[in-house]
């Protein structure tokens, strides 16, 4: 039975009407191919489906269940074909983003809530991690795109400038930095410091800048998460040194002091990671270019955050 879904569509419309005029006024086609139509799916069938007299069309019981059935197959066909333009147009689908945990609390909810105004049938699927594996999601195709700091390049990779975060040294409420209006990471380095793990891009970046202010920093712990770390500081066991987006993620357990890192002042830079010679879905695209609008506009940014014009 392999019956297609023109002499299903076609059956439909005459059992529907119980007329072969009217089937035929309603799908703008000859009522001789109508009647082509129908018998040649009652040969496919091997089955009478309308009982037809000069001016009666009725329903055999085996027509009755083929209508049943051809109606079930016609909507489908509809819905799915419906969903599929949706799709094509970029009106619908996943958006798949890999992304920092500090892009995806501070930054990323503001252009989310945007873009589902403009596209509520699109969902954002989104994941957040450290740098090496938020990369690596780009590259095996689970991501659309990263939202990630710029660590070792590659030619799988193209790189779109974003947006750029300064450091500041965390410190606990009433230290004696706290009283500064900025803060060197010279001086930083003389207090037990609190880092997060050698595998993030913030320690790498942290371990940079006291190596161009000619010290090291006296590690006194570290820790996996920067919620962690912001505890460790608040308890008073030490300061630490974060990027401006970070910041909102620290201050969990208590209240901290942030302050500017200067000598050198020192920013994270954050791009838009794609794969090189993808084509992206449309709906990912829009996001893309609503990301990009943003960067334009010069939406307002958390303090000591800043939008990138231009590759460093």
């Amino acid at each position: 039975m392999e019956a297609n879904l023109r002499l299903l569509a076609a059956y439909a419309a005459v059992a529907r009407a119980a007329s072969f005029t009217a089937a035929a006024a309603e799908l703008h086609v000859s009522q001789s191919s109508l009647s082509r139509a129908v018998a040649e799916l009652e040969r496919l069938l091997g089955a009478q489906l309308l009982a037809r007299d000069t001016r009666n069309v009725q329903l055999t019981a085996a027509g009755a269940e083929t209508l049943r059935v051809a109606e079930q197959i016609v909507t489908a066909h509809r819905s799915g074909m419906k969903e599929l333009e949706r799709y094509l147009l970029g009106e619908s689908g996943v958006v798949a983003v890999a992304t920092l945990p500090s892009l995806a609390a501070v930054l990323l909810p503001q252009v989310i809530s945007e873009f589902r105004q403009r596209r509520p049938l699109v969902s954002l699927r989104i994941m957040d991690g450290l740098e090496q594996v938020v990369l690596g999601r780009v590259l095996s195709g689970d991501a659309d795109f990263a939202i990630s700091t710029v660590g070792a390049t590659s030619e799988q990779l193209d790189h779109r400038p974003l947006i750029k975060d300064r450091f500041h040294a965390v410190l606990p409420e009433h230290h004696p930095l706290a009283d500064r209006e900025r803060v060197t990471w010279e001086e930083l380095a003389r207090e037990p410091f609190l880092a997060v793990g050698p595998e993030s891009s913030v320690r790498r970046l942290t371990d940079s800048a006291f190596a161009q202010a000619g010290t090291t920093a006296t590690l006194a712990a570290e820790a996996g998460s920067v919620a962690t770390v912001g505890g460790l500081v608040t308890a008073g066991l030490g300061v630490s040194a974060m990027p401006a987006l970070v910041l909102p993620l620290m201050g969990a357990a208590g209240p901290l002091v942030y302050r500017p890192l200067a000598e050198p002042a020192v920013d994270r830079r954050l791009d838009v990671v794609v794969r090189a010679r993808r084509t992206l879905p449309l709906a990912t695209s829009a996001f893309l270019d609503l990301l990009d609008s943003f960067r334009r506009e010069q939406r307002t940014l958390p303090t000591g955050v800043t939008w990138n014009h231009r590759a460093d």
